[in-house]
């Protein structure tokens, strides 16, 4: 096997293990929230979002979870604001 070749599958390895990283950082961060910042972490990490869309996304995912009744209201801004830091982590 020639030096570039090993250059260049160490250099996948590494593309590839970064994603991971970032989301066992996000997935370590989520763990510290309470019920409802994982119910809106988990919702707008389904969403699959983008840093450019990130903000909207999380919006979407809390006005719908608080809506349903499935997190609360009076404390869902607070909550929606800690899901999103840890949900950054991830991208």
């Amino acid at each position: 096997m020639s030096k570039y070749a090993v250059v260049a599958a160490a250099a996948m390895s590494l593309m590839l293990a970064a994603p991971v990283a970032a989301s066992g950082t996000s997935d370590a961060c989520a763990a510290k929230l309470t019920a409802d910042g994982k119910a809106i972490y988990a919702a707008a990490m389904a969403a699959k979002p983008t840093t450019q869309n990130l903000r909207d996304t999380m919006e979407r995912e809390t006005k719908s979870l608080a809506m349903a009744n499935k997190i609360a209201r009076g404390s869902a801004r607070d909550n929606a604001r800690a899901a999103m830091e840890c949900v950054q982590l991830g991208l």
